[in-house]
């Protein structure tokens, strides 16, 4: 007797347990999405890209992995580096002292929903998903800080996606500042959240240098001066 027959074959698991998480978040998502949208032709893809992902996530196999002969992926991670420098009209330490208060964050960086300020070190951070597919929070600890020339900061273990980042603050011209600022985030999530992370890269990178942009315009029309 042929036990398959009856059973039918198992589906062989072929996808990382980080890659099973991030696809039940995304098809979770995409059938929200679905659900909500306005947008009529977006609905039935946004469906049908939603369930594919739940049962990736559920099964823990991927047809196209199979057609294509993997077998299961290594959970990976690659670090993705944004840099980003500008120049704003404003003493360094009136900048240092905006920044160093996170809370301020969101009032210049639209991607940003809140900032908690939990004490002196650490903050818990809302954030949203490019596309409108919902949002992430994370937990972050200051890790470095010169006080008026440097603040570091990196993302507390359990944070869906890790990451850190360092703002340097230089004198320039005699009033003005400098600011350097690096992003770094991980792409937790095999082969394929690498293959996601560099088609996302270039949008999330236009983000980070238009919040900076927004930084140096918020920043110089004098609104800072009303901030407590």
């Amino acid at each position: 007797m042929n036990t398959n027959s009856e059973t039918g074959a198992k589906l062989s698991v072929n996808v990382g347990k980080i890659e099973r998480i991030a696809s039940i978040i995304g098809g979770s998502l995409l059938i929200y999405q679905s659900i909500t949208s306005d947008k009529k032709k977006l609905q039935l893809p946004a469906a049908l890209g939603g369930l594919y992902l739940l049962a990736r996530g559920a099964t823990g196999h991927d047809s196209f992995y199979s057609l294509a002969g993997k077998r299961k992926l290594p959970d990976t991670v690659k670090n993705i580096n944004i840099i980003t420098k500008v120049t704003v009209n404003r003493p360094r330490m009136e900048v240092y002292n905006f920044w160093r208060k996170l809370s301020n964050l969101p009032l210049f960086m639209q991607h940003l929903e809140q900032v908690e300020v939990l004490d002196d070190k650490r903050s818990h951070w809302k954030a949203k998903v490019p596309g409108h597919l919902g949002t992430i929070e994370w937990d972050a600890e200051i890790v470095k800080e010169i006080e008026g020339e440097l603040l570091g900061w990196n993302s507390l273990p359990g944070a869906t996606i890790h990451n850190a980042g360092k703002v340097e603050f230089r004198d320039i011209n005699g009033y003005g500042t400098e600011l350097h600022v690096v992003i770094t985030y991980r792409a937790p999530f095999g082969d394929v959240g690498e293959g996601l992370a560099s088609l996302l890269n270039p949008v999330v990178k236009k983000m980070i240098i238009k919040d900076v942009k927004g930084f140096k315009r918020y920043i110089e029309a004098g609104d800072i001066a009303t901030i407590e």
